[in-house]
């Protein structure tokens, strides 16, 4: 099966292109952002070597889908999926945070925790607490947004002390997340998951804040399947999940977290259609519907730089 990796298109009025870990971003006149949604994958902030098959599809279709459901909570930066890899939108200026929430303690928060943390962010945890068992709310815990190497924890008040987001700002940003990730746990429990935690990113544009890049896909989010999730609890069992933390642990399996001496493992191509069936099983769990791959026939590369440069010429 063919996989996306790499772009290099060169689009009518683009002014540059940034890429990124997952996500190639060209900027149009300034005013326009096309967002590819490529096959790369990464984990624990490095890039692995073989793309997913159906990745990006799946990456974009479900952050369309979302993006287009919570348009009641807050204003956001999409205008058209000309591809089903590409969502094309309006240019914002990032903050430099990512807004973090969680509702169950799992994953990275997990390590911390057994390792004797106790406050994340600035939010004080309670002792006594299991893998996987639900804070009392959830929990906002806000990272730095880096550009190469790992995103650092950073607490409310040392975002606004240090001037990365105004506090103003701040407020309005920490407000749509709450209401932004109750509405996500409320579209996964009407198909029987659980919305665990999830990342969302916030930007400015003519003095607004809008919503930027994507929302609740399995890179940027974890989903327990509700069904089990007390007794797997209770026994101390590992939950049944649909998220990118599969791929985490099959790698700490394989002695690799990208830490200095450790060698990436082998990604075979069976491995890699199994991670792609396994974004598929949460396209079509999260969204309720059957998800059409793109015909393997045509090359992608042609197909985008066509379907991108058609809506764009639209708006001329």
């Amino acid at each position: 099966m063919k996989a996306l990796t790499k772009t290099n298109f060169q689009f009518d009025g683009q002014k540059n292109v940034y890429h990124g870990k997952v996500r190639d971003v060209y900027d149009i006149n300034d005013d326009l952002i096309v967002m590819v949604a490529t096959d790369r994958i990464s984990a624990f902030d490095v890039v692995l070597p073989k793309g997913i098959p159906f990745k990006g599809q799946v990456l974009n279709q479900i952050a369309a889908k979302f993006l287009d459901q919570t348009t009641d909570i807050c204003p956001n930066w999409k205008l058209a999926t000309p591809d089903p890899m590409v969502t094309v939108g309006l240019k914002c200026e990032g903050f430099r945070v990512e807004m973090i929430i969680r509702s169950i303690l799992t994953g990275s928060a997990w390590r911390d925790y057994k390792a004797g943390c106790r406050e994340i962010c600035g939010v004080k945890l309670p002792d006594g607490m299991k893998e996987n068992e639900r804070f009392p709310e959830p929990i906002i815990t806000p990272t730095t947004k880096a550009d190469e190497g790992h995103d650092m924890n950073i607490s409310k008040e040392e975002i606004i002390h240090q001037g990365v987001v105004s506090e103003e700002d701040y407020n309005i940003i920490e407000d749509w997340t709450r209401k932004l990730f109750a509405r996500g746990q409320e579209i996964a429990a009407r198909q029987g998951l659980i919305l665990v935690d999830t990342k969302y990113e916030f930007g400015k544009r003519d003095g607004q804040c809008y919503l930027i890049d994507e929302i609740h896909t399995p890179d940027s989010s974890r989903y327990f399947y509700a069904e089990g999730y007390e007794e797997k609890l209770a026994k101390g069992e590992p939950q049944r999940q649909l998220s990118k933390e599969f791929v985490r642990q099959w790698l700490i399996e394989h002695n690799f977290m990208n830490e200095p001496g450790q060698t990436m493992p082998e990604i075979t191509d069976a491995y890699a259609e199994s991670v792609s069936d396994r974004y598929i099983e949460l396209y079509e769990k999260i969204t309720g519907e059957k998800f059409c791959k793109t015909t393997q026939t045509e090359d992608i590369d042609k197909r985008i730089e066509n379907n991108v440069a058609t809506y764009l010429a639209s708006r001329k």
